[in-house]
C-alpha cells in the first residue's frame, strides 16, 4: 500500500488518535498528561492541523498503549506492509470484552499462525530512520 498524501495522513492520524483516546475513556487534558504533550497541541493533531515528531507520536502510543508503528503508519510515516500484523494486536489489545488472559492467548495464536516476533526498538529505529532519509 502506498504512503498516504501529507494533508490525508494529518487527518487520518488527528481521527485516530481521538478515536483511540476516546476507546481508552480520557480526556484530552488526560491523554495529554500521560504523554507529556500540551493540552492545545494534543487538540491540534486531533483535529488534523500539526503533524507531530516520531518523538510525540512514541510518547502519545505509550500513553494509550498502542504500538507507536500505528501511529506511523497513519501519520505517512511507515507504509502498512512494515508494520500490518501490530495494528491486528493493537485490535486485540484494545478490545474492551478480553479480559487479560484472552488477549494474551489471541496474541500468541495470532502471532503462531502469521510468524510475527516482537518488533524490537532497534528494527523500529531503523525503519524510521530509512523512512525519514525518503521524506
Amino acid at each position: 500500500m502506498a504512503k498516504l498524501s501529507m494533508s490525508d495522513a494529518v487527518n487520518s492520524l488527528g481521527d485516530y488518535v481521538r478515536a483511540q483516546r476516546q476507546q481508552a475513556q480520557m480526556s484530552l487534558r488526560q491523554l495529554a498528561e500521560l504523554a507529556d504533550v500540551s493540552n492545545p497541541y494534543l487538540s491540534q493533531i486531533e483535529r488534523g492541523l500539526r503533524k507531530p515528531s516520531a518523538d510525540v507520536l512514541q510518547q502519545i502510543a505509550k500513553a494509550l498503549r498502542i504500538s507507536a508503528e500505528s501511529l506511523y503508519v497513519r501519520a505517512g510515516i511507515l507504509d502498512t506492509e512494515d508494520i500490518g500484523p501490530r495494528m491486528v494486536e493493537d485490535a486485540i489489545a484494545l478490545d474492551p470484552r478480553l479480559t487479560e488472559r484472552q488477549r494474551s492467548a489471541l496474541l500468541d495464536i495470532y502471532r503462531s499462525f502469521v510468524g510475527v516476533a516482537d518488533t524490537t526498538s532497534d528494527e523500529l529505529t531503523e525503519k524510521l530512520t530509512h523512512a525519514k532519509e525518503d521524506v
